[in-house]
């Protein structure tokens, strides 16, 4: 794998997400894999009006136009996703909704996490879904963390057993969407992905 995103979506004051966001960077940067965190906060996109797509070219936002690149530059996608109430951040889902065909034909690994021992659990079930719709594969390997304030400090370090879960996850985790990264790329040089 060449380039990975990793996109993570909550506006937060006291966000704790973030933390799980900059261990996998450093974990895949650690791996010889060039990285690049996605913040949905800090890109700023507007609540979705119109697609990307949607925007006659060259007229989109130049932030909406940025992303766009990297998204379709990318081999693979890591999102790291928060629950909250049983459900998805909307600050990510928002990100996401704002492109369709960029996605396509690259696989997708879902970390999770919350501030309870369920550890994202169920946000990661319902992003799986909407991963696929939007033209990902999805790998079967995922993370899930929690209480994130409790496995990862505020450098990002695990900590205590949640932390240490998290150190032994991490590798089959990481080698699954590499694999399927390369997969995929490799498929790509070979035969045209049919639309």
């Amino acid at each position: 794998m060449k380039k990975l995103l990793v996109l993570y979506g909550s506006y937060r004051a006291d966000r704790m997400g973030i933390r799980l966001a900059d261990y996998c960077v450093r974990g895949f940067r650690e791996r010889g894999v060039e990285v690049e965190l996605i913040d949905a906060r800090a890109v700023g996109l507007p609540m979705l009006d119109r697609m990307y797509k949607e925007h006659p070219a060259g007229t989109a936002p130049a932030a909406m136009e940025a992303l766009a690149g990297k998204i379709r530059a990318a081999d693979a996608f890591l999102f790291v996703v928060g629950e909250y109430n049983w459900g998805v951040q909307p600050g990510l889902k928002n990100l996401t909704d704002h492109f369709l065909e960029e996605w396509f034909w690259r696989p997708a690994a879902i970390a999770s996490y919350s501030a309870g021992r369920f550890a994202g659990a169920r946000a990661g079930v319902a992003w799986h879904g909407t991963l696929s719709e939007m033209g990902m594969v999805v790998t079967s390997s995922t993370l899930a963390v929690g209480p994130i304030s409790a496995a990862l400090d505020e450098e990002a370090r695990p900590t205590g057993g949640g932390g240490a879960s998290l150190e032994r996850a991490f590798p089959r985790f990481a080698d699954d969407l590499t694999w399927w990264a390369d997969a995929a790329a490799a498929q790509r040089a070979v035969v045209a992905p049919p639309y």
